[in-house]
């Protein structure tokens, strides 16, 4: 995670410097023809993690460029990496219990239950014609009415008993109630949930760079403890590199943003072409009174200047540079 607050200080500090230096020469004649006076800036992005660990990797060096997706470094994840392992066991063992709920009885279980069926059908099937048998003797005086109650009594119950185990066996082959499964399955989401987050966890152990850039600086070395949330790498992507300028009051008012800017460095030949990206729309110094004709030429206005990536990638922050705006 990116955490650019960490190094205001350390940019303020500097900016102010800057600022005052140059300042300090509009007072007296801070231009050159028509070249503003400037210097580079980088806005840096702090890679830090949301978890303390110590340190266990620092897979970069200062001044190294790195590319997007990079390694930067990595925390000790051992706590993490346990309660992960453990939501992944929790994951599998709630999908059998779950896949056991929908498949019903084990198959050894439905052949005992058809082996009863068949066995209460027989015995149906024999009180059936013994109570027809009984049935033709009755009327004659061959059989009596209590063998006959009797027949007719075990005949019943015999129906009843295939009944039941009929019931029983199409329950076998359903496997658990609706609410039961439903509740399983509820619980196999939210134990799922649960394994995502152990795993983002772990992997925030680990970070890498989220863009191209220049490793600008190491916070920390190898073995040492980082609290959550610390940076321990300072990157500068070429996008993040500008230079900032100040220009005389009188001048202010024919910049605007859009503006083609050339931008000439100590010790090199070439100009870098860039573009007016803000324009400030307060003074950077007040005359303590009241604004007059005398002391208008005494405020200037900060402009920012952006570069093409592989312009800026030339620039360093803290270089003094000087600044043309090219005529609409």
């Amino acid at each position: 995670m990116a955490a650019a607050s960490c190094g205001s200080v350390m940019t303020r500090v500097c900016l102010t410097i800057a600022a005052a230096t140059l300042l300090g020469a509009a007072g007296c004649e801070q231009r050159h023809g028509d070249g503003l006076q400037g210097y580079v800036e980088g806005e840096y992005v702090f890679v830090a993690a949301p978890y303390a660990g110590q340190l266990k990797k620092l897979a970069v060096a200062r001044g190294a460029q790195v590319e997007q997706g990079a390694v930067l470094f990595e925390l000790d994840d051992t706590v993490e990496r346990a309660s992960h392992d453990e939501a992944d066991r929790s994951v599998a063992r709630a999908q059998s219990t779950l896949a056991d709920l929908q498949k019903g009885q084990r198959p050894s279980e439905i052949a005992s239950l058809e082996a009863q069926l068949g066995q209460a059908r027989a015995a149906q099937a024999l009180s059936d014609a013994e109570l027809k048998r009984v049935e033709k003797l009755t009327p004659k005086g061959a059989a009596s009415d209590q063998e006959h109650d009797r027949a007719r009594s075990t005949h019943d119950q015999d129906v009843q008993h295939v009944n039941q185990l009929e019931s029983d066996l199409v329950t076998a082959r359903l496997g658990a109630r609706e609410d039961r499964v439903a509740a399983e399955a509820a619980n196999l989401q939210v134990l799922q949930a649960a394994q995502v987050r152990a795993a983002w966890d772990q992997d925030q152990k680990r970070q890498s760079a989220p863009f191209a850039a220049l490793v600008f600086d190491t916070l920390y070395r190898e073995g040492e403890w980082v609290e959550a949330g610390r940076p321990v790498v300072a990157l500068l992507p070429p996008k993040n590199v500008k230079v900032r300028a100040f220009v005389p009051e009188p001048r202010i008012g024919s910049v605007r943003i859009g503006d083609r800017a050339m931008v000439s460095v100590d010790g090199v030949a070439d100009t870098f072409a860039g573009t007016v990206a803000f324009v400030s729309p307060q003074a950077e110094y007040t005359p303590p009174v009241i604004y007059s004709r005398e002391t208008r030429d005494k405020l200037v206005f900060l402009i920012e200047v952006r570069f093409p990536p592989e312009a800026a990638a030339r620039l360093h922050p803290g270089q003094p540079v000087d600044v043309r705006i090219a005529e609409r």
